[in-house]
Order: structure tokens, then sequence, then C-alpha cells
């Protein structure tokens, strides 16, 4: 059974940092692209980052581009995004999603990665 889990959420202040881990049982992450996505309040679940499978290659939100990272840890079959200079509109509920993709993981929506975790809270607020 393939089970994603994040974690690593909480309540900071504008300016501030967060580290995200999505880690996986059941399911090689190095083997899978990997993205992640938010929810905001009130509004659409959309991609922030994503990490292909392969080569590695990342693609990232214009609203988070040079604010967030998203890595791997192969050892720990983990996937990290790295929050910095959090603002309020980073608000949301951070879900993790893996799909073994053919293709760049920026080709790809939200409906076609078919393993997806609980998510977890962001809030940046002052």
């Amino acid at each position: 059974q393939v089970q994603l889990v994040e974690s690593g959420g909480g309540s900071v202040q504008p300016g501030g940092s967060l580290r995200l881990s999505c880690t996986a049982s059941g399911l090689s992450l190095n083997a899978n692209a990997v993205a992640w996505y938010r929810r905001a309040p009130g509004k659409e679940r959309n991609r922030v980052s994503c990490i292909s499978s392969g080569d590695g290659s990342t693609n990232y939100a214009d609203s988070v581009k040079g604010r967030f990272t998203i890595s791997r840890d192969y050892s720990k079959n983990t996937v990290y995004l790295q929050m910095n200079n959090l603002k309020p509109e980073d608000t949301g509920v951070y879900y993790c999603a893996a799909e073994n993709l053919a293709l760049s993981c920026w080709y790809y929506s939200d409906y076609e990665y078919g393993h997806w975790g609980q998510g977890t809270q962001v809030t940046v607020s002052s």
C-alpha cells in the first residue's frame, strides 16, 4: 500500500522559513516525479513546484521562484520543499503528489498524479 506523508508545516511570521517533507512508504519517490501543490483558503489547488525523475529537473510557480527549493534525499526516500521569505499569500494546505511520469514533471496536471498525501497546513501571518 502506497502512502505519502507530509510534515513540517506550521505557523510562521512573514519572512520566516519552513521545510516541508514528503516521505513515502510502498513507493520509491526516487523513481517518480514528485510535485508540491498548495490549496489556499477559498482557492483551487495549484502546483507550487515539482521535480522530475531521471534528470531531476525542477520547476517552480512564478510566485515562489527564488524563495522555494525542491530537492530529494535519495537515502531517505524523501522530497523536501524549502520555503524561505514566506509571505501571507503562501498560506494554505500543502500536498505532495507522486507519479511515474515519462516526461518532465511540469508537463502534467494534478489529475495525472496518482499518489497524494494528506496535506500539511502552512500559515504565514504576523
